[in-house]
């Protein structure tokens, strides 16, 4: 059995996160580790909901609560599955992006936190923050930052 028991790796559905996705699948199953999959969402209120809901109509139900955020996991899921990993969990949290993914992290014992590193070289990262750069000082585990763009 390799070093870690449990990998964990966040997406939000970008090529980017899935390619994170898919680097996190082959060292859990490396290791035979489990693989949590999170996604953090925030879900629409309000005008901004009201405004999806005249759009789609009857589809509307995609963009509601965290089936956006589920749609992402199943695709995020099979992915996984495709580079090996057998052990996935997946879960949809509501929240910002780096709490979100420090307080699973912590929840389902993880000894291995994955992310991208979308955002990490961009200006508006270096100025406000990037998820990755907050996850990499935040987070109370080891983290893997995957060169992903």
């Amino acid at each position: 059995m390799g070093a870690y028991r449990t990998v964990m790796v966040g997406t939000d559905g970008s090529e980017s996160s899935l390619a994170a996705v898919e680097r996190a699948a082959r060292l859990a199953a490396d290791s035979e580790a489990e693989l949590v999959i999170a996604c953090a969402y925030v879900p629409m209120r309000g005008h901004e909901l009201v405004a999806a809901q005249d759009q789609l109509g009857a589809e509307a139900y995609q963009v509601v609560g965290s089936a956006p955020a589920e749609s992402t996991l199943r695709v995020a899921k099979d992915r996984a599955r495709a580079q090996g990993a057998d052990k996935v969990r997946t879960i949809a949290v509501e929240d910002e992006p780096v709490a979100a993914l420090t307080r699973t992290a912590r929840e389902t014992s993880a000894d291995l936190l994955v992310v991208g590193n979308r955002g990490l070289r961009s200006l508006a990262g270096r100025i406000l923050g990037s998820v990755p750069a907050d996850i990499a000082r935040k987070a109370p585990l080891d983290v893997l930052i995957v060169h992903t763009t």
